[in-house]
Order: C-alpha cells, then structure tokens, then sequence
C-alpha cells in the first residue's frame, strides 16, 4: 500500500520545551488517520509540521515519499481545515470556496466548474450566494471543508474541526465527513480529543501523550488491547484492578483473588487489570455464574443515562464502574444492594501499573 504520509524521528522543540518527541509514523495513501490525545500533548503540532506551519527541529517528514519538512505550506499537495474554519465574512459561499484558486490565478470557467463541483460534494447546492453569517455552524464548516478540497490536495488535515459544534450537529457531521472521505478516497489527517469522535470515523488512531506516540492501532485494538494504563483510561473509561503477577497465566489481585489470564510481564511486576464498566455484569450477590471471575461488593450510586445504567459498586478495597443496557426486563439494582461483579475471562487486559 502507498504511503501518504511518513515520520521518522521526527521532534520539534519550541526552546526547552518537546513538543513532539522523536516520532516514527506511517499514513497509508487513502487512510482516515486519527490523532488523538489530550491537550498539550503534541498532537496539532504533528499536523501544523505536516502542514508546513511548523518546521521540525529533527528527524524526516515524507509526503509521498517527498521530503518536504522545510517546504514552505503551499508547495505541499496538503490542505487544512482548522477548528474556527477562517471563512470571509463578506464573501458568499462560492467566492469563499474559489478563493485559493483565484489566488493561484486558474481561470475563471475552470474555477466556477470547481467550485460547483466541491459545493455540490458537501452538499451546499443552492447556497452559493449566502455569507457565512446566513449559515448554521455546520454549513460553516461545510464550506471549509470544500475550500480545502477545491484545491484537489493528496491529504487532507483537519484540525479538531467538529469541536465547536453542539452534540448532534457533531455526530451527524461526524458520520457524513467519513462518508465525504470514503466518496473521494484521500487521505485524512484528523486531530481530535474526543475518543468516541476518533473511534467512529478512524481506521487507524494514534494515540498521543506528552510529545510521545504511544500506541498505534485500529479502533477495536485500541480498546481492545492497551499498551498502558493511560491509553486505557484515556480511550473510554476503565476500572483499574491492582495486582501482581504470580505467573504468565495468573494475576493476583489487591485483595487476594486469583485471575487467569495471559500476561507478558515477569513474577512480581505491579500491574493492573483493566476492565471496561460495558464488560461487567452485575448480579444479585449469588447469582453469578459459576467458573467466572468475580467480586462481591455494595451498590454505592445508581445512574440513569437513558440507553444505561451505571453502577458504582463499593468493594473492600477499591470502588467498581459498571454499566448495564437500558432494556425492558433487565434487573435494576439499588444503593446498598449485595451484589456479584463478574466478567469473562477474555474481557480483560492487563496493564502496568
């Protein structure tokens, strides 16, 4: 598979602070690429040095197998669409969109045949004479979105560009920008600090923290199998159990119970078992399936979230997170209930502590 977009060693200081440390990345040629993590954590900054609005203080920035870390933005075939989406307010739609064309001096039957044909692609036909103080904030980022790709780039940057949207607008746009990419097949660079926002458009996500790439992955492997406990607790929630490792199949728990499971670490290495609050069941203390891991403890506090039911189950020595389905006949329990908390054996992974 060609490759859009690669790092190696790639570090940008700003004097002595690291601000992306010493990152080994490749980004395949029609990839939705997910970089995520929490503020501060060099995430926009790989996108600006991608961009070109950043130079690296190291390492090799590739574009199609082009080195392109000191070009200048426009001698990049990139495009970026930024979270305040920088429109003219004076102009309309179409004169917003045909801008950067204008600037690059294309003629003018080839720049309207353009622009019809991006405005048309995030569906805004019929809006070209509009400003954008007539548009809702997703026609706004509708229309950066087609002044970036009105200029045909090979990989699309979009920094965290759902972010000022309310709830609904950002999941509806979530779902029709996957759509826009799977339709022209480019490649996107997509920054985010939202988790769900990366888990449902992303193939691939990279998680960032303090400068560092620290696990990359699809959607379900992340999840699925973090590389450390800040991963875990960062991609969805997750209880935390601690423990010690006996043997390469055996966890012993704070408390003493033994849980089987495969581990990579040595005898006597501290770690934790994560275990995700959907991946707990919850029973009548008693009732849990024989043969299954599990722990006794109180119900603390009961949440309704409409499509679930989150309980805080106090045990002895730490306090439990779990989260049952909203559906008619399913068991409701109550603050002070004696309660079973159990999982399967594969609904776990274990982490450092």
């Amino acid at each position: 598979m060609t490759t859009a977009v690669s790092m190696r060693a790639l570090t940008k200081r700003f004097d002595d602070v690291v601000a992306v440390d010493d990152v080994d990345l490749d980004i395949a040629d029609g990839e939705f690429f997910a970089l995520l993590g929490p503020s501060g954590c060099g995430k926009t900054t790989t996108l600006r040095m991608i961009a070109g609005l950043e130079i690296p203080s190291a390492g090799s920035l590739k574009i199609f197998g082009d080195e392109v870390g000191t070009l200048p933005p426009n001698k990049r075939p990139v495009n970026t669409v930024f979270q305040n989406y920088a429109l003219f307010p004076h102009m309309s739609v179409a004169d917003n969109v045909g801008f950067g064309l204008k600037m690059q001096k294309v003629a003018k039957d080839e720049i309207a045949r353009r622009v019809a044909e991006a405005i048309s692609l995030v569906q805004l036909a019929g809006m070209e004479d509009r400003r954008p103080a007539q548009l809702s904030g997703g026609q706004q980022q509708r229309v950066a979105l087609a002044r970036a790709l009105v200029n045909r780039p090979k990989v699309l940057l979009l920094d965290e560009p759902l972010a000022a949207l309310d709830l609904k607008l950002r999941q509806g746009m979530q779902f029709e920008l996957k759509e826009l990419q799977r339709e022209i097949g480019i490649t996107f660079v997509f920054v985010t600090h939202d988790q769900e926002e990366a888990m449902s458009m992303a193939d691939r996500i990279g998680v960032m923290g303090d400068g560092k790439l620290l696990q990359v992955g699809t959607p379900e492997d992340i999840y699925d199998t973090p590389v450390s406990r800040f991963v875990a607790d960062f991609i969805g929630r997750s209880n935390f159990l601690p423990g010690t490792i006996e043997s390469p199949s055996t966890v012993c728990l704070t408390n003493g119970t033994r849980v089987t499971m495969h581990t990579d670490g040595d005898a006597g290495d501290a770690v934790a078992i994560s275990l995700r609050p959907e991946r707990a069941h919850l029973e009548v203390r008693g009732e849990a399936p024989e043969g299954q891991p599990s722990l006794d403890g109180l119900v603390q506090t009961v949440t309704f979230l409409g499509g679930s039911v989150v309980y805080h189950v106090g045990l002895d020595w730490m306090t439990l997170e779990v989260s049952t389905e909203n559906r008619p006949g399913l068991q409701r329990h109550q603050p002070g209930d004696a309660v079973t908390v159990w999982w399967h054996e594969d609904a776990i992974a274990v982490v450092p502590r």
